[in-house]
């Protein structure tokens, strides 16, 4: 649209006549007004320059209803920007050392595979270990059939990474052969003790265990009467729980952490850290199999019996517990702005597990204090049994991860459908009854301006 000549560059006319003839100037500037602004946001839609105030914000009105649109990302991708996801792994994408077929699909759904062509943001969080991330990764990108980085996944002692300036001898334990040392050292602890280079020193240790030929050249030779232990770290599941369970009370009842040593108090031992305290876990088995949580039990049940009385305080990572899901959140955080170009955070976190003591109790805990919303779901697919009342209830429970994913979708979408709506609405109501604010001053009061008919201003005008 164009205006003519005569109205490109108009100026409001303040002619002092009657008030009937102030009142139609200032009506037909306003007119002009309304037409430019109009006019402008049709020929320049791009245009930086903010138009005279029609509104009680001053702010012009918009051509068009606002909306929550789905941003695209600097490589042209749509991305979800208001909602994510995070993922247990056993029991919710692998079961048996096999992918659980819906999962497949549904990291395809959120790699864009929808009807909306959007790229949805997701972490990975697992209470498992005993391998470095980027193996976990390695082998997780195989049975999920996509890329997966390490950026992206979290372990059940990936958190402890962030104490490796806090402690320099440590012992860790768990795991197949020397990964676990190897997974401390990545980590950035300098000095790391297994239990095989304490069998190796001393064979005696552990009655019932003697190293394989492997084992002895893989463990370390070292003069234990000059070790200081400083902590101790149960990374993964013992292969050996008996032999680990000797070495971590030889430890625990120890002076200051000093192999052959016995505290006359039992209170002089150094930290005892799990990687997380799930009591069972989702393996090949129908039933659900024994996990690290039933190992920290009985160090602390053991170690009572063989002290009188004494207690015992270790500490978990992992789920539930509230610094992993802090440490998540960082993650979380960082993985949205560098591959997705996001810099804010999500209203919404949609947590999908199988366990309700860790996966459950730890999401629902966590939204108590989060900033966001921290949704949690129950898959059917691992420990816990259909129809059973799970120790701690989740938002919602569906049968399976791709449910699950396509339920936060659905739910993300109605969302923002009803928010579109009510914008509408408010939209509507703005263009039915405008404020006018930008009209000279005399002609405002400290309620409304009333635009009079013709035959009114002159019945005004003959009364003046």
């Amino acid at each position: 649209m164009t205006l003519a000549p005569e109205d490109q560059h108009y100026k409001p006319s303040f002619h002092r006549g009657s008030f009937a003839d102030e009142l139609e100037n200032a009506r037909g500037d306003l007119s002009k007004k309304m037409l430019r602004e109009h006019t402008e946001t049709q020929d320049r839609p791009s245009s930086s320059e903010s138009a005279p105030s029609l509104s009680p914000t001053h702010s012009a009105t918009p051509s068009t209803p606002p909306s929550e649109p789905i941003s695209p990302n600097e490589n042209g991708d749509l991305v979800a920007d208001s909602f994510a996801f995070a993922f247990d792994i056993d029991g919710v994408l692998i079961r048996g050392g096999r992918a659980i077929p819906e999962a497949v699909e549904a990291m395809k759904v959120l790699n864009g595979k929808n009807e909306w062509g959007m790229k949805i943001p997701y972490i990975f969080l697992t209470n498992g270990g005993g391998k470095s991330e980027a193996e976990r990764c390695a082998d997780l990108s195989r049975q999920m059939e996509i890329d997966i980085s390490t950026a992206q996944f979290i372990c059940g002692h990936t958190p402890m990474s962030e104490m490796s300036t806090k402690y320099k001898t440590v012992l860790v334990v768990g795991g197949e052969g020397e990964k676990c040392r190897q997974v401390a050292e990545s980590y950035g602890f300098t000095d790391v003790v297994t239990p095989g280079d304490i069998i190796k020193h001393n064979s005696a240790t552990t009655p019932f265990r003697k190293l394989t030929p492997e084992e002895l050249a893989n463990s370390r030779q070292r003069d234990f009467s000059e070790t200081v232990i400083e902590a101790v770290f149960v990374f993964a599941d013992s292969r050996d729980w008996a032999g680990d369970l000797q070495i971590i009370l030889d430890v625990a009842m120890s002076k200051g952490g000093r192999l052959g040593t016995m505290s006359e108090t039992f209170e002089e031992g150094p930290p005892i850290f799990f990687s997380h305290n799930d009591v069972l876990w989702s393996a090949a088995h129908d039933d659900p199999r024994l996990g690290m949580g039933a190992l920290r039990g009985i160090v602390e049940y053991t170690f009572k019996e063989v002290t009188k009385g004494k207690t015992l305080n270790t500490q978990a990572f992992g789920k539930p517990q509230i610094g992993t899901f802090e440490f998540a959140t960082r993650l979380l955080k960082k993985w949205r702005k560098n591959e997705h170009g996001l810099d804010s955070p999500p209203e919404t976190v949609y947590f999908v597990g199988n366990t309700p003591e860790s996966d459950i109790r730890g999401t629902n805990q966590y939204n108590t204090k989060a900033e966001n919303d921290w949704y949690s779901i129950l898959v059917k697919t691992g420990i816990y049994q259909d129809g059973t009342e799970p120790s701690f209830k989740p938002r919602t429970t569906v049968p399976n991860v791709l449910d699950a994913v396509n339920f936060g979708i659905k739910r993300e979408m109605e969302r923002r459908e009803r928010k579109q709506l009510s914008n509408s609405e408010q939209y509507a109501t703005t263009m039915q009854k405008p404020q006018l604010t930008d009209l000279p001053n005399w002609l405002l009061d400290s309620t409304e301006c009333a635009v009079l008919s013709p035959s009114e201003e002159r019945a005004l005008s003959w009364v003046a």
